[in-house]
């Protein structure tokens, strides 16, 4: 049997050794190097962090030399003052007496040093008793009932105290029994624990309609991203996903990990451009709509460089190659590069980039032959961003937009019914978008439940147009 290529022994001693020990040291070392190849893939490839196992080393971080905290000449981030015509109470406080002679001092001073302190009030739940009066009629006798007052909530509790509730589980991912520990401590609610579910559901019911509309928004953007992790849905695995655009993000959770869940959100008519990793549910897509992520490209190529030899030459190219569009992309970005000029510098690289990946798909190396191979099927869809304005380069909006999910997955392991999943889903197209368009959660939420309960039309999820200039 042949001694594997890479393993530090001597030939002689190989020879000597009995053929059924070569099988077992042959096939032990094939496993050390599929493990060793895994730990490397999972640190720079698409994978996620949060996919490691436990056994998993991770590199330490690299270290700077610098003290940690703010930094010499860095601009500082004090606290500004809140506007005089905001402020609740004014104190003057001044001297009495001089600190010199001790004569008596009067006047003021045109320009005092200010100094602001913010406190919360004692915050005591607001219960009131709605007395529902059942009359008899003096003429017929019959007995009439009050009818149930217009924007009275049939529960115990009211809009804010359920939109509160549903913010704490959506926004913060508290359990539900640290919910109804903090009502408790913070509010002096006093909740039963099986309360908050049923609130968390008029909640859910309260955004149907503008979860539907912001759902129809994205299906008409130029640009959007696109990601998915997975979820659980009672005993079962689902995978929960997200299109992000420019000021709205849509959540959805299915039991599938295919092209019809991107049909269901993008619709067929969509004709925008999409940032996404190379799963195969987006390959329905004209390669000329797709933009595939780099970020997730430049850990393929890092992938290389660890596997030394040929793989390690073509990976540093590759990487000095996509160092170098990033540097030019940073520029348009900021507006010190104008696009033309980002076009026509590309054209080289996009010929040097194509060169590589085809000497890649031509070593010996069958992984890393795979992946360049893999790559060059869809070329194409590297270069979107390079000519359609809005298309970013990386998918990192949907990658950071699916992170709270990460979070959340890992603290309560999914949701337990479709109910409970739907309430996933839209809290956090809610909470993701009013964010996105520095917009307050809370008050939004009261709105919803509020409308909810006099029968009226929730707040749109929609930018409003001067709202997103100003932001911009």
């Amino acid at each position: 049997m042949d001694k594997p290529s890479d393993i530090s022994l001597p030939d002689a001693d190989w020879q000597q050794t009995p053929e059924s020990v070569q099988a077992v040291v042959s096939a032990l070392w094939s496993r050390v190097q599929q493990l060793e190849e895994t730990v490397a893939t999972s640190r720079n490839s698409s994978r996620p962090p949060s996919s490691d196992g436990a056994d998993v080393v991770k590199p330490s971080p690299r270290r700077s030399g610098r003290k940690p905290g703010g930094q010499a000449g860095h601009p500082g981030q004090g606290r500004r003052l809140v506007p005089l015509e905001q402020v609740d109470e004014v104190v003057a406080v001044k001297p009495t007496h001089c600190s010199h002679c001790s004569g008596i001092l009067s006047g003021v001073d045109p320009h005092p040093q200010r100094h602001q302190v913010s406190e919360i009030p004692p915050v005591q739940a607001q219960v009131t008793e709605y007395q529902l009066h059942t009359l008899c009629c003096p003429q017929c006798q019959l007995l009439t009932p009050a009818p149930w007052p217009t924007g009275v909530p049939t529960r115990a509790f009211g809009p804010r105290v359920q939109a509160l509730v549903s913010l704490l589980s959506g926004a913060y991912r508290l359990s539900k029994r640290q919910i109804q520990t903090l009502l408790s401590d913070g509010f002096g609610v006093k909740m039963a624990l099986g309360t908050v579910s049923p609130l968390e559901q008029a909640t859910s019911q309260a955004l149907v309609e503008p979860v539907d509309a912001a759902h129809r928004y994205i299906q008409h953007q130029a640009a959007t991203n696109a990601d998915e992790t997975s979820w659980r849905e009672g005993q079962r695995k689902t995978w929960l996903w997200t299109v992000v655009t420019s000021w709205v993000s849509v959540f959805v959770i299915r039991f599938s990990r295919g092209s019809q869940v991107v049909h269901e959100l993008l619709d067929d008519s969509f004709e925008g451009g999409v940032g996404s990793d190379r799963w195969s549910a987006y390959s329905y897509l004209p390669l000329g709509q797709r933009q595939l992520c780099w970020a997730h490209l430049k850990r393929d190529f890092q992938t290389f460089v660890d596997r030394g030899g040929e793989s390690a030459q073509v990976g540093e190219v590759l990487l000095e190659l996509t160092d170098q569009m990033f540097g030019w992309w940073y520029r348009v970005r900021d507006g010190t590069l104008k696009r033309s000029s980002f076009q026509t510098y590309m054209a080289d690289l996009k010929l040097r980039m194509h060169l590589y990946l085809w000497i890649g798909q031509e070593g010996p190396h069958a992984k890393t032959a795979a992946t360049c191979r893999e790559v060059l099927k869809v070329e194409k869809a590297l270069w979107t961003f390079v000519s359609k304005e809005g298309v970013e380069p990386t998918n990192n909006a949907a990658e950071r937009a699916l992170r709270p999910a990460v979070l959340w997955r890992k603290s309560s392991f999914g949701t337990h019914s479709e109910a409970g999943s739907r309430f996933v889903e839209r809290i956090m197209t809610v909470v993701a978008t009013l964010r996105q368009q520095n917009r307050p959660v809370l008050d939004y939420l009261i709105q919803a439940a509020q409308a909810q309960l006099e029968g009226h039309t929730p707040p749109s999820l929609l930018p409003d147009k001067k709202r997103c200039v100003a932001l911009k």
